[in-house]
């Protein structure tokens, strides 16, 4: 694929930006620049290799869900500076 200039001015358009003349030949040669690598890496042979999908082999270590040290709804709201007697009640925001 040619980066051109039509090719820069519907980026241009796309990306609803005003570029000026060197910032499309610098764009240009930008894009240019990077299919460039991606030309290169696909070059490179990659039959029998496994796909990275993690990059270390450590597993995590899990505990169980468990429900511990609960505070009543009592409790709870006797700190509240102002509650219902079930919910605690704060100030509207908007």
């Amino acid at each position: 694929m040619k980066i051109d200039k039509a090719l820069i001015s519907r980026l241009e358009t796309l990306s609803k930006l005003k570029l000026s003349d060197k910032e499309k030949e610098e764009l240009a040669d930008d894009l240019n620049n990077i299919l460039n690598m991606v030309e290169k890496l696909q070059e490179v042979d990659t039959e029998g290799v496994e796909p990275l999908i993690y990059m270390n082999e450590e597993v995590n270590k899990l505990r169980p869900d468990t429900v511990e040290n609960m505070v009543s709804q009592d409790d709870a709201l006797k700190n509240a500076p102002d509650s219902d007697g079930t919910y605690f009640k704060t100030p509207k925001v908007i």
